[in-house]
């Protein structure tokens, strides 16, 4: 198959098409061109903006494809677009989301068809997901909650590892039992390739994650472990979030919440089963990228943590 993906040369854009070419598809990336595309036989590359509507239509209008995957898409105007374009000439349209579209709720995990947050800063993708289910197009889209692995350039597992390699002490909010979820990007990116050619999945929302559930605490330690220092070694603290006034400086890279989703109907309907667990994706994470990439002897700001280490 000829595949479009919107992106490609961040995070699960690099996996994916990687993946899309080992099983013999051809891929063309569509992006600004700012970063380099993927060395690989059979990618190519069309550069241009996609904000730019007429600039996307002139770039593709002209082009076909049977798949295209929807990497970057964050408001109806991103994507509403491109649909039109290719409307009724594409054979699917993978769209990515974000699990993050669910209304916050007493009763988990979140399951495809939960409510959605109108005041979500994801709500955008939910708009763009409500769009594309009235268009006609043969779309599904992906909800993937936290996702992890080498190449994130969110700071997520890198923050645990900050702490831990300097021997800091791991503030975290609350008591530490919330529970959250996260997903490997490798995993994420082989249930985004079994969605091609699947007609079960089409017209579809599919939660993408782990498969277990995880508590913050649960997380630091499994961080910790990843690292291959003793459990004993980096001190966890908690902190009442409620008494300091950050701003806009983030404290913590999750959300304070209960926040996890099934992915029963993926395994089910995709055939797909997450390869890694959490302590295995950790550590790939953290020999592969963070080790990798020097990170461990970079400076880093702590000066929130210190800000909160100081009043307990």
């Amino acid at each position: 198959m000829r595949i479009l993906i919107m992106g490609g040369t961040r995070f699960i854009g690099v996996y994916l098409t990687q993946l899309l070419v080992e099983q013999g598809h051809k891929v063309v990336l569509f992006n600004r061109g700012n970063r380099s595309v993927p060395s690989l036989q059979g990618v190519g590359q069309i550069i241009g903006d996609r904000t730019d509507v007429t600039q996307l239509k002139a770039k593709l209008s002209q082009e076909n494809f049977d798949v295209i995957f929807d990497n970057n898409g964050r408001e109806l105007t991103d994507t509403q677009p491109l649909a039109e374009i290719f409307s009724g000439r594409v054979q699917h349209f993978v769209y990515m989301s974000s699990a993050g579209v669910y209304l916050k709720t007493d009763q988990l995990p979140h399951v495809e068809g939960d409510t959605v947050d109108p005041k979500s800063r994801h709500r955008g993708k939910h708009e763009t997901e409500t769009y594309l289910s009235q268009s006609g197009l043969p779309f599904t889209s992906i909800r993937p909650t936290y996702i992890y692995g080498p190449l994130n350039y969110n700071d997520l597992e890198s923050w645990f590892f900050d702490r831990i390699v300097r021997d800091r002490p791991i503030p975290i909010p609350g008591n530490g039992l919330h529970i959250t979820q996260l997903g490997h990007v490798k995993d994420l990116a082989q249930a985004m390739s079994q969605v091609i050619g699947n007609q079960q999945a089409v017209g579809k929302i599919y939660n993408i994650s782990g498969d277990r559930f995880v508590t913050f605490d649960g997380l630091a330690r499994a961080c910790i472990q990843a690292s291959g220092k003793s459990p004993d070694a980096v001190k966890i603290v908690h902190y009442d979030p409620k008494k300091f006034d950050f701003g806009k400086r983030k404290a913590f890279p999750l959300r304070v919440q209960h926040f996890f989703a099934s992915v029963h109907q993926a395994t089910t309907e995709l055939g797909w089963k997450p390869e890694y667990d959490l302590v295995s994706g950790l550590t790939d994470s953290f020999e592969n990228d963070y080790l990798a990439n020097g990170r461990d002897k970079v400076a880093v700001d702590f000066s929130l943590d210190e800000e909160i280490l100081s009043t307990l």
